[in-house]
């Protein structure tokens, strides 16, 4: 609904393990043994971020229509403290908000499409302003309706016109999301990072958007299968980058990465190393929200989510 790039037809393959409450309880400590080599290591720890573990529902946007209150309640017994929403499955604003204050969550923030922010804006400022959200994410781009046809398909059919559109696009909605009292920002894909008519389009975004009017949430996987690198990202324009992603992928297979589809898997698993990331970001003390985001779980979903969680606190990300 919220986010045209997550339907993809690559996400259909990708095995979503489930399990029941009751089962997690039986299996989780055990299935843990396997992080274990990553996680008992000092040389893990990456002083001063220490933010409050944060997770982007869509990891668990198979779970939130069956069950939206109790998948909550379950994510604050894992320890997650925030969370950035992926749609609210026909829930109304007064279920959403008593569902996040029983499950001891808060909710940062909100994505939703150019798309649907351009239909339907005033009703989306409306809901998430009751809310209490403090941002609104643009989580895919829009195509520039009067713009040229790219010769490129899927991903890299935006033209470098199309970023430059989108650029003017994200300024004029930053203003009305300001006026609601809330912040806008951009959240990237790969192909923000794939040089199109010689300009990196993420460039193009940060040079043409007002730095008063729009913010950044870099999603750090997805910025390393389009070629670029979050550390540098952080060093050139850490004081535009606000919010983090935090996922990981296998890295090792070329040819899914060369068709920017690598298998993800949980923190420390995976290729992405956050260690130099994140003692990164501490330097730009600009950094407000980390959300892990788990694309697909490779163990049962409770176990995975406690993984990343665990992950986050020993490497002094998240508490």
């Amino acid at each position: 609904m919220f986010n045209d790039w997550k339907n993809d037809s690559r996400n259909e393959g990708w095995s979503i393990v489930k399990q029941s409450r009751r089962d997690f309880v039986k299996t989780g400590t055990a299935s843990l043994v396997g992080a274990a080599a990553v996680l008992h290591s000092s040389e893990l720890f990456a002083k001063g971020l220490r933010l409050p573990l944060g997770l982007q529902l869509y990891s668990v946007r198979d779970l939130l229509p069956k069950d939206y209150a109790g998948t909550l309640k379950d994510l604050g017994g894992l320890g997650y403290r925030e969370v950035e929403s992926a749609g609210y499955y026909n829930h109304s604003a007064a279920e959403v908000g008593k569902a996040m204050s029983d499950a001891n969550l808060k909710l940062v923030s909100a994505h939703y499409s150019y798309n649907d922010l351009s239909a339907k804006l005033d009703d989306v400022l409306d809901f998430n302003h009751g809310l209490g959200v403090s941002y609104l994410i643009c989580s895919f781009p829009g195509k520039d309706p009067a713009g040229k046809k790219s010769a490129g398909s899927g991903r890299l059919a935006f033209t470098l016109d199309d970023w430059k559109w989108n650029a003017g696009q994200f300024n004029t909605l930053g203003d009305k999301v300001a006026a609601a009292g809330m912040k806008f920002g951009y959240h990237n894909h790969w192909m923000e990072f794939v040089e199109t008519d010689g300009v990196v389009p993420y460039d193009e975004l940060m040079h043409l958007t007002d730095p008063a009017k729009v913010t950044f949430e870099m999603d750090c996987g997805w910025v390393v299968v389009g070629g670029g690198k979050p550390v540098s990202y952080l060093k050139t324009y850490g004081k535009r980058i606000s919010m983090l992603h935090v996922k990981d992928f296998k890295l090792d297979d070329a040819a899914a990465l060369a068709k920017h589809e690598p298998k993800p898997v949980e923190l420390g698993q995976g290729g992405i190393d956050y260690r130099p990331i994140f003692a990164e970001a501490v330097k730009t003390a600009n950094i407000q929200h980390v959300f892990v985001e788990q694309e697909a779980f490779t163990v049962p979903w409770m176990q995975s989510l406690t993984i990343d969680a665990d992950y986050m606190k020993k490497i002094g990300a998240a508490v």
